[in-house]
């Protein structure tokens, strides 16, 4: 029984119910819950509070405005005591003070004022009570304890002593308390909505409260006293008020008696100590602010379009590239670029900022993208885009990476909806990113760009010059014919418009891609390069002649212009005019024979006016469609006429080439010693990527993997005893890359050179020329290529280069170096690379040297020759058209225009361009060879032989590509002779249009007439263009110099002075090249293959983007060309291909594929 009780009363226990509180459960806890804990009711208590001192505030005016200082005490005085009060001197004013003391207060103002009061010192009692923490001296001692205990216990001892109900009491020193409520009420509120406010508004807020209480407290106080004497308004005294504390004084309202005054003096002190602390405090905030940047409000977010830029560190060039770039289109220029760093801003882009053409369209805030008060700062989720780039100055570009990732993850947790463009570095690291819309590796880019600079020259300046937004007037003041062309043909970029909505290929629905991409040109000087279907996502470069165009294609082509800011004049009667048929030279009936001029009628927004591209006749001559060919003696012999472009393909034309079988076409064309050359390839896809997200590619592969110690070229191993380029024997040019490290972005380097579409006779051997050893995670990625080396070594070293087979060399390929972004001044990180650059460039002249830096400025340092004036007038030049505005004053740069300098930085701007034009990045992967999309082309290049140039004009070759190998082409590469001009000597000057060095006497004539020589023989032979290189040409003028002893008179000392200088410029030369030999012969070299002389210093290339069709060829002109993808179909001609050496074939697509130079 006992133990039934324990367990019943045990289960009682259990069944206990406790409630638990947040605090603690009191009548004053509860109390202190709601006047002061609670933000929602003390707000409420605090709104009420300060309607009861503003209330009291009223009062006290409605009192002054019934008060009669004539009537104290309600009785009114005598006739005497006003007389002389009002009649006293100026001087001595007699005070009556009585009037200081007592007012005329009514009966329903009073009882209004202490119903107030009352509830005001019951009120404060309580909040007394609630915030004691046992010191009660310091809450008797607080000023706002004071100031009410003096506003309301004497309202209510005159409750119980009626005589005092006419006692002065300073109400209006309840301005003071509100200004406190007010503050407290604000913070209170700010908490209740949880949202934080400004501190800038904060102080703004109480600095104007300051003012007010202290004007207000002036105006009541003077007004009082001066009741004793002037008896002075409430206005007047405001007034008063006003024009002493702005530091006016007009002396026409003071006042009179010393109570008043010493007040007067009292306030002045209060404000000279109070308004500059907050006046301080202000201006500290207000700068503090201008670091961060303030906030970009939600109402123009809501409004207005904006974007938000996201970087590590703003630097002036990253944020022109980016300005320039963005607001080039019509259609953004209503857009606003909100900047977000976590740097302070730099001077210089402060300066920039400040330039009303960008102060009203860019807002910097100093704040971090991991934080979401930042990022709401910016309003990030009400973006129509987000760019977040990388720091490329960074010496750790790996830790630069995984910033940009956290910053595009923050991004896209806090706005998923903002679409992302992400600018990465390593390869490695693209996979993270891969959720953002548009993303940007920058070693993919710049290795597959370099890789094909060797194969396709300038292929670096070709993409960069797409990519970037011009008007295509650069240089078109120039007297310099090539600058014109090269300017006006720069403007070209990659546009798209459906084909239903197309004027220039809406007459080509149900037709080929090639006779429409040939017929647009023609007609319209418009390059159509690519097309996607409607239920495909993915875009094909030259689909080839299978490929029939729908009405709901999207192409894709290169113009000057979008075909929406054109205008089309036909005109016909031209054509009429010049006795010409109107029937063109193909009879398709949806071939308008009309003649097209398109006006480019660009937005009026823009200040780029308007662009014509004037073209001629598309129709011509009958007796056009067969050329005679230039022959010997004069026998004449045709050649057949370039056949027409068809409508639709034959089938029995379009075979498909295997590609993966053994035998392929370049092995048909080798001959017998050459048939081991590459006998032992496989195609097929690498096995191993070093980095995720890696686009698979076919490749040329071995069949076997090479051994790690065989891709040493510089140290035998068991397998081979080869030490050096030379004893491999290798029958291509080598291509040397020097890094600094082996990073997966090599990776990208090797595969475009080893594609499947290269033919296998034309691979030319690779060599890495690295600072540091790689590793084996990449020996292994790169050991299934064929003809792939490296070698442990620098560029500054002498030895590693000869070593690595650079006199056998015909490109080589400098990388920027991350270790060189440490140097303190920005500017000079270039400084090594330019400078050994410059060194290899005077000691291996033939040699094509392509370069990365870092900085686009420092290209003007290549190639760098003090003296020569061409290439000052190429500085002007630049200087003309950055002033100008252009986006592209480095054009005009020599090296950049050949293609032999490049900077990753210039590709920032496909990004940019990504925001108006989502399919640039796309395409320009199809074009490097980063992507391989099934049935899409591939860029190559070919020369233009003498073989070639009874063609005579771009057009013609276009219709010739087209109609036989299905080939696209886009541009030109075209070398010209040119005779740099020098400053050096006393005979030589250089003239205003800086073309030729201009001598005096016998020296003029002559080199006249080897110019003139030279310029025919450009044009007439295919000579080498070394034949007048500038050291022949120094020492001719040197012998002629010392032949002609008595032409002119002159010292001893002077003509021995003369001579010395010459002999010393003509062995510097001399000097470099017993050193390269020495070296050479110092490591077992052979010297045979060095030539001192073959150096091509007096030439300049430039690439021509889609010329206009009547553009003539010249001799050695190298056109870029999209090829179809030989996996999908070819045509019939290129399956079978002739020997090289018959030169009596006649099919111009064969000729044409084996004089292609990839």
């Amino acid at each position: 029984m006992e133990k039934l009780d324990t367990e019943a009363s045990l289960s009682s226990c259990t069944r206990v119910q406790v409630e638990f509180y947040v605090n603690e459960n009191t009548f004053k806890e509860r109390l202190k819950l709601f006047f002061i804990k609670n933000q929602r009711s003390s707000l409420r208590i605090r709104l009420f509070n300060f309607a009861l001192k503003i209330l009291t505030c009223a009062l006290y005016m409605l009192r002054v405005s019934l008060d009669d200082p004539k009537e104290v005490n309600g009785n009114p005085c005598s006739a005497i005591c006003r007389n002389n009060s009002w009649t006293s001197t100026a001087e001595s004013p007699e005070i009556k003070w009585e009037l200081i003391f007592w007012v005329n207060r009514r009966l329903s103002v009073w009882a209004i004022q202490v119903t107030v009061a009352l509830i005001s010192f019951l009120e404060t009692m309580l909040i007394t009570y609630l915030s004691y923490k046992g010191n009660i001296w310091e809450q008797i001692f607080q000023i706002s304890f004071i100031l009410e205990m003096i506003n309301t216990v004497p309202f209510i001892i005159t409750i119980f002593w009626p005589p005092l109900r006419n006692i002065f009491v300073p109400v209006f020193l309840n301005c003071w308390l509100a200004k406190g409520a007010l503050e407290n009420m604000i913070n209170d509120f700010h908490r209740a909505i949880q949202r934080t406010h400004s501190a800038m508004f904060n102080q703004v807020f109480i600095l104007i409260c300051t003012l007010l209480c202290l004007v207000f407290t002036g105006a009541c106080g003077i007004q009082h006293l001066e009741r004793a004497g002037k008896n002075l308004s409430l206005f007047d005294s405001f007034y008063f008020c006003i024009v002493t504390f702005s530091t006016v004084g007009y002396g026409d309202v003071t006042p009179q008696i010393w109570p008043s005054q010493l007040l007067v003096v009292i306030l002045i002190c209060v404000a000279l100590v109070v308004l500059p602390l907050q006046f301080e405090e202000l201006a500290y905030l207000w700068m503090e602010s201008q670091k961060l940047g303030g906030n970009y409000s939600r109402h123009r977010a809501q409004t207005e379009k904006h974007v938000v830029l996201c970087v590590s560190s703003l630097k002036i060039d990253l944020l022109m590239d980016f300005l320039n770039e963005f607001y080039a289109h019509p259609r953004l220029q209503d857009y606003y670029v909100v900047i977000l760093c976590p740097t302070e801003i730099d001077i210089q882009v402060r300066r920039i900022l400040q330039i009303p053409l960008w102060s009203q369209r860019v807002i910097y805030l100093q704040g971090s993208a991991l934080k979401d008060q930042d990022l709401m700062r910016a309003k990030m989720d009400d973006a129509e885009a987000c760019f977040i780039l990388s720091s490329r100055n960074e010496v750790d570009r790996t830790a630069a990476d995984h910033q940009t990732i956290l910053r595009a993850w923050a991004a896209k947790d806090f706005a998923p909806n903002c679409p992302l463009y992400v600018q990465i570095l390593k390869p490695e690291n693209k996979f993270h990113v891969k959720f953002a819309d548009h993303v940007v590796c920058e070693e993919e880019f710049k290795y597959a760009m370099l890789a094909l600079n060797c194969v396709c020259p300038a292929t670096s300046t070709l993409v960069t010059l797409l990519v970037h937004t011009s008007r295509g007037q650069e240089g078109q003041l120039s007297p310099e014919h090539w600058q014109k062309m090269y300017g006006r043909c720069s403007g070209n970029e990659v546009y798209h418009i459906r084909l239903c909505d197309s004027k220039f290929f809406g007459e080509y629905d149900g037709k080929s891609f090639t006779y429409a991409s040939f017929h647009a040109h023609k007609k319209y000087g418009v390059c159509l390069i690519g097309v996607k279907r409607e239920d495909n996502k993915s875009i094909l470069l030259n689909p080839g002649p299978r490929h029939i165009m729908a009405a709901t294609d999207t192409c894709y082509y290169i113009n000057i212009t979008k075909e929406e800011n054109s205008a089309f004049i036909f005109k016909q009667e031209e054509k009429h005019s010049k006795g010409l048929p109107i029937t063109g030279l193909y009879d398709a009936p949806s071939r308008l024979p009309v003649h097209s001029i398109i006006a480019s009628m660009v937005d009026q927004a823009t200040s780029y006016g308007t662009v014509a591209i004037d073209l001629q006749n598309p129709d011509p001559p009958e007796e056009s469609s067969k050329l005679t060919l230039p022959t010997e003696n004069g026998a004449g012999s045709r050649r057949p006429s370039i056949a027409p472009v068809l409508e639709i393909a034959d089938s029995s034309a379009i075979l498909p080439c295997d590609l993966l079988s053994d035998q392929s076409e370049d092995e048909t064309n080798q001959s017998d010693e050459e048939g081991s050359i590459g006998s032992d390839f496989v195609k097929g896809y690498p096995p191993n990527s070093p980095y995720i997200g890696s686009s698979p590619t076919l490749c040329h592969l071995l069949p076997q993997k090479a051994p790690f110690c065989c891709l040493r070229l510089d140290k035998g191993c068991t397998h081979n005893s080869f030490e050096d380029a030379k004893a491999y024997g290798f029958k291509n040019k080598l291509i040397i890359v020097s890094a600094e490290t082996a990073g997966n972005g090599l990776y990208n380097f090797i595969v475009p050179l080893r594609a499947y579409y290269r033919p296998r006779k034309e691979l030319n051997p690779i060599v890495l020329l690295l600072d540091y050893p790689p590793d084996n995670h990449f020996l292994e990625a790169i050991c299934c290529f064929p003809m792939v080396y490296f070698m442990a070594g620098t560029i500054d070293n002498l030895d590693n280069l000869l070593q690595c087979g650079i006199i056998y060399a015909d490109n080589l390929v400098v990388v920027d170096k991350e270790s060189t972004m440490s140097a303190e001044e920005d500017y000079m990180a270039d400084a090594k690379t330019i400078v050994n650059v410059q060194t290899m460039f005077r000691l291996f002249p033939s040699l094509s040297i392509i370069t990365e830096l870092t900085h686009p400025s420092n290209m003007r340092f290549m190639q760098f020759r003090a003296k020569d004036c061409y290439s000052l007038a190429l500085s002007k030049l630049e200087k003309i058209e950055r002033d100008k505005g252009s986006n592209l004053a480095f054009m005009f740069r020599l090296p950049f225009a050949a293609g032999r300098v490049f900077s990753i930085s210039m590709l920032d701007t496909l990004l940019y361009q990504s925001f108006v034009k989502d399919y640039m990045i796309a395409i320009a992967r199809l074009l490097l060879g980063l992507d391989t999309t099934p049935g899409s082309g591939y860029l190559c290049a070919m020369k233009v032989t003498e073989e070639d140039l009874w063609i005579r004009t771009y057009g013609r070759l276009f219709q010739k590509l087209c109609s036989s190998s299905a080939e696209i082409p886009i541009g030109i590469y075209r070398t010209e002779s040119h005779m740099f001009s020098t400053s050096e000597g006393k005979d030589s000057y250089a003239q205003s249009q800086v073309s030729i060095n201009v001598e005096q006497g016998e020296e003029h004539r002559e080199r006249g007439e080897s110019w003139k020589e030279k310029t025919a023989h450009r044009n007439s032979t295919t000579s080498d263009q070394s034949e007048h290189p500038l050291l022949r040409k120094k020492s001719m003028q040197w012998a002629r110099r010392l032949s002609r002893k008595s032409a002119k008179p002159s010292s001893r000392a002077e003509r021995i002075s003369q001579q010395r200088l010459n002999l010393y410029r003509r062995s510097e030369r001399q000097e470099l090249s017993e050193l390269v030999k020495n070296r050479m012969k110092h490591l077992g070299l052979p010297t045979v293959g060095y030539d001192e002389m073959n150096d091509h210093q007096n030439t300049l290339s430039y690439v021509l983007i889609n010329p206009p069709p009547d553009t003539m060829l010249e001799l050695n002109d190298i056109v870029y060309i999209i090829r179809s993808d030989p996996l999908a179909h070819m045509p019939d001609d290129a399956q079978v291909a002739q020997p090289r050496g018959n030169k009596n074939q006649q099919d111009f697509g064969t000729e044409t594929r084996d004089e292609t130079h990839l």
